[in-house]
Order: structure tokens, then C-alpha cells, then sequence
């Protein structure tokens, strides 16, 4: 988390619309072997949780059942020259979006990890577009039960909700005006929307 309070946020819905936008991150913990890193896709259960599941063979699978992980979803982000601000004189910068969750994690049962790979499919599947949507059923039950088998669902209960969303917020409106318009033209849309709707 960014130590500026001007970048922090603290509406709820928003960092959830952030966690079911952006639909993947990283889940950090301290192990007996040192600290371990995992991407992976995250599902919030909307009752102030995140699920994911990792690989049977990834570092963290074993370390992670009842210890306190940091989950860290990243959303856009963009240089930021100083030739865009009225005042030249300042040095470059980085605007971006992140949201960091920490808590307890514990193991889902089966159920829940089908629930969880369905949820990932349809809304993946809903994103390739609706032609020839591509459905477990497609997947022998033999095949399904070892694929099943070789991963394993977690689910961190969130403690702490630490975001930071830096859009240029010490910069002036005029500044911040300019740097949407500058990110457009060079390719990043988002960026410049966000900068326009949540810098204030």
C-alpha cells in the first residue's frame, strides 16, 4: 500500500468491482523455505473472501492451510512524464492500481473447488464470446477427477483490505486532465478513464 493517503480508498464495492474485473493475482506467504509467490486466478465470494486454487506441485500448496497469506490483484497501470503537467520541473512517476488482501487461508473441500473452476469457466468462457462455449461436460469424469485432483482450493478470509489506487491525485485537475488525454492518445483508455472518474 502506497504510505500517501491521497491514493488510498476505502469503498467496498469498487474494490470488489476491481477483484471480479481484473479476475486474477498473486498469493504471497512466508514458508519454511522462504517467502513463495503463486499466480493464480481469484473469485471473491462477495461475504468478504477470495478463492483460488493452486497446483498440488506449487511451493505454496503445502505452506498455505491455516496461515495468514497476502493476496495482491494489480489493475492497470502507467508511466507518468513530467511533460505532461504544467510544471516540467518534477520527475516521472508510475499511476497504477492494486488492491492487497490479507488473512487466514483454509482448504475448500471438493465441492467448493468444482464451484470455484465453474465459476472461472463461465465467466472466461463469457469473455471468448457465446459461439461454441466450451463446458466441463466436454470432460470425461475420469479426466475431470485427475484433473481435479491435481489442484487444490483455498480460501482466504480477508482481515485487512489495504488498496491503492495513485491516479494522480497530487497532481492538479488541469494536470490530471492533461495526462488522460496523453494516455488515450498513446494506448491506454482505461488508465485515462480511471484517472478522469476516480482522481479527485
Amino acid at each position: 500500500m502506497h504510505p500517501n493517503p491521497l491514493f488510498r480508498n476505502d469503498d467496498r464495492a469498487l474494490h470488489e468491482a476491481l477483484i471480479a474485473e481484473i479476475g486474477f493475482g498473486m498469493v504471497f506467504a512466508q514458508t519454511p523455505d522462504g517467502p513463495r509467490v503463486a499466480q493464480t486466478p481469484i473469485v471473491s465470494t462477495g461475504d468478504g473472501a477470495v478463492q483460488f486454487h493452486l497446483a498440488r506441485a506449487n511451493a505454496l500448496t503445502r505452506h498455505l492451510e491455516d496461515t495468514t497469506a497476502l493476496v495482491t490483484i494489480n489493475g492497470p497501470d502507467a508511466y507518468i512524464s513530467p511533460r505532461w503537467y504544467a510544471d516540467r520541473a518534477s520527475v516521472p512517476t508510475w499511476d497504477y492500481i492494486a488492491l492487497e488482501l490479507e488473512g487466514p487461508v483454509r482448504k475448500i473441500a471438493r465441492e467448493g473447488l468444482e464451484a470455484l473452476l465453474h465459476n472461472i469457466a463461465d465467466r472466461g468462457e463469457a469473455l471468448v464470446g457465446a459461439d461454441g462455449r466450451w463446458t466441463s461436460g466436454e470432460v470425461p469424469a475420469a479426466r475431470w477427477d485427475a484433473l481435479i485432483g491435481g489442484i487444490t482450493g483455498f480460501e482466504l478470509e480477508i482481515k485487512a483490505w489495504r488498496p491503492t489506487l495513485k491516479l494522480s491525485q497530487d497532481k492538479t485537475a488541469e494536470d490530471r486532465a492533461r495526462i488522460a488525454e496523453a494516455l488515450e492518445a498513446q494506448g491506454s483508455p482505461a488508465m485515462a478513464q480511471l484517472i478522469r472518474t476516480l482522481a479527485k
